[in-house]
């Protein structure tokens, strides 16, 4: 008796898991009702420098915060600083880019990560290492770097790109990088367009290596977990390429039950126009 409750608890796990493996809803969610929709709370995606809340700023938003700030060097006003939001500091982090000071794409908010960088380039240059920008610290970061392109200042992942598999070099391609969480559309080694992706989590994980895109379809609902799929690219088994409404609200904070999830809607509506069922997906760290 023992050994068949054994059993019976083994193979309903197993069935489980390989449901959730298909159905790709957002981990940490309750199956919905038919017709519900999933929500919640914003975070900023792992690794980046956003604002609380997910916020982006607005074109042209100018600094407040630092008008409270401590003086930065000498009883000069610091003219960028922690909790700033602002175009002129996306154009800062775009240069502490240039210089290998911060890693992730710029945001405009003056958040941690900025502060660490601005504070790592005052003190390898002889200023008062206090984290915040005063004109002295301004003036030396643009006579370090260059202008920023608009590339530069809004790239199209806030994670860099891998180096493409072997696999990804020919052909038209889904080069997926579970190392640096990117997707690259490839069309005979060149990149088209980039974005961030997620994954799924260690029980329910994607799968790795070499696939065919088998079906598309544009609007989409899990059928265990009945949350929208829009963009939907299948690829292995029930695993796809999607849009994920829980990655563009929570980002790295959650996870996938097995498909690739992209929070960028419009960068990927562009590729599913592209892409064609039969084209490569090469899945790999």
């Amino acid at each position: 008796m023992y050994r068949q409750k054994v059993m019976i608890r083994t193979l309903a796990l197993a069935a489980s898991v390989a449901l959730a493996a298909t159905a790709c809803g957002p981990q940490g969610s309750a199956p919905a009702a038919p017709g519900s929709s999933a929500s919640a709370p914003a975070a900023s995606p792992s690794g980046s420098d956003n604002k609380p809340g997910g916020s982006s700023p607005a074109p042209g938003a100018s600094a407040s915060a630092s008008a409270g700030q401590p003086s930065a060097q000498g009883g000069a006003k610091p003219i960028m600083a922690n909790g700033d939001e602002s175009d002129q500091i996306r154009d800062l982090q775009a240069r502490l880019r240039q210089l290998n000071l911060v890693s992730v794409a710029p945001t405009g908010f003056y958040g941690s990560k900025t502060t660490a960088a601005v504070k790592t380039f005052q003190s390898n240059n002889g200023l008062p290492a206090t984290g915040a920008v005063d004109e002295a610290t301004w003036q030396k970061v643009q006579s370090l770097s260059k202008a920023p392109t608009e590339e530069e200042l809004r790239p199209p992942t806030s994670n860099e790109l891998a180096a493409p598999d072997p696999r990804c070099m020919e052909g038209r391609v889904m080069c997926i990088s579970k190392e640096s969480r990117t997707l690259a559309w490839m069309i005979d080694g060149k990149v088209v367009s980039s974005m961030d992706v997620r994954f799924g989590s260690e029980n329910t994980p994607t799968r790795e290596g070499l696939f065919k895109v088998d079906r598309k379809e544009r609007k989409w609902t899990s059928t265990l977990y009945h949350t929208s799929m829009p963009y939907s690219m299948f690829f292995s088994q029930g695993q796809a390429v999607h849009f994920s409404q829980d990655f563009a609200n929570r980002g790295y904070s959650g996870a996938s039950h097995g498909c690739v999830n992209v929070r960028d809607m419009a960068r990927l509506s562009a590729m599913f126009e592209q892409v064609q069922v039969g084209d490569k997906v090469v899945v790999y760290w």
